[in-house]
């Protein structure tokens, strides 16, 4: 029987490396912004490096009387957002070894959006990104399946209607995980280990590893699978 490795998580603004190293690692990701919006979170914002230290750019969303809304109904509240972000990334990495490089693309991203809702504007930057870094792993949303009752059961649920036989998460959630509703299903739960990562050449230092997957492309370009642990194949694949 061949194994289907599976992701369901929260959708982020411009994720940190390990982010794209777990979309790497499965056969599908499945984004899951049916659950409750959360604030000073990772879902509207993430940090850059900058001369004076990392510097977090936020996507400004509606969030006041709206403490139950789900991340899928949460709307931008200002549309300069992404012209702003835009601009902070040139003024702090213009001079990145590999910014001319991705420069384009990243530009079309931020310029060309015209997204209203946020989880539809971290979709678009996942699959911006994932083109950049090879990855070819689908991406859904949790919206397009039939969800069940009850936090573990839907999660069981949407692993049994992708037919996925390992499911992945965040280490986090190995506190509060019950894996006996997994196991009932012939669903193995696996977590990730997000230590151990190489570093690389970064401006602006101290390094840090807790900064958007940009900074590593714009820093090692082409060589940003080196620095990630589940690129093998992709690396192999652009040095052939």
């Amino acid at each position: 029987m061949s194994r289907k490795k599976v992701v369901i998580t929260q959708s982020n603004y411009i994720p940190w490396k390990g982010f794209f190293d777990s979309i790497q690692a499965v056969d599908e990701f499945i984004l899951y912004d049916d659950v409750q919006y959360t604030k000073r979170d990772w879902r509207n914002r993430n940090k850059i490096k900058t001369p004076n230290g990392e510097m977090w750019l936020s996507i400004p969303v509606l969030v006041k009387g709206k403490y139950h809304q789900a991340i899928k109904d949460t709307k931008v509240s200002e549309k300069k957002w992404a012209k702003k972000h835009w601009q902070s990334l040139k003024m702090n990495y213009a001079k990145a070894p590999f910014f001319k490089d991705y420069q384009d693309e990243v530009e079309d991203l931020y310029l060309g959006c015209e997204e209203e809702y946020l989880s539809l504007i971290n979709y678009r930057f996942l699959k911006g990104i994932n083109r950049m870094l090879g990855i070819e792993t689908p991406l859904r949303f949790s919206w397009d399946f039939d969800l069940a009752e009850g936090k573990t059961e839907r999660l069981v649920d949407l692993c049994k209607q992708v037919g996925a036989t390992d499911y992945y998460s965040g280490p986090a959630a190995k506190a509060y995980m019950d894996e006996s509703a997994f196991e009932q299903e012939g669903i193995k739960v696996h977590y990730w280990d997000y230590s151990g990562y190489p570093e690389y050449d970064q401006m602006h230092p101290p390094f840090t590893h807790s900064v958007t997957v940009l900074d590593l492309l714009f820093n090692t370009g082409k060589e940003a699978p080196m620095y990630m642990k589940n690129f093998k194949s992709i690396w192999k694949k652009q040095n052939v």
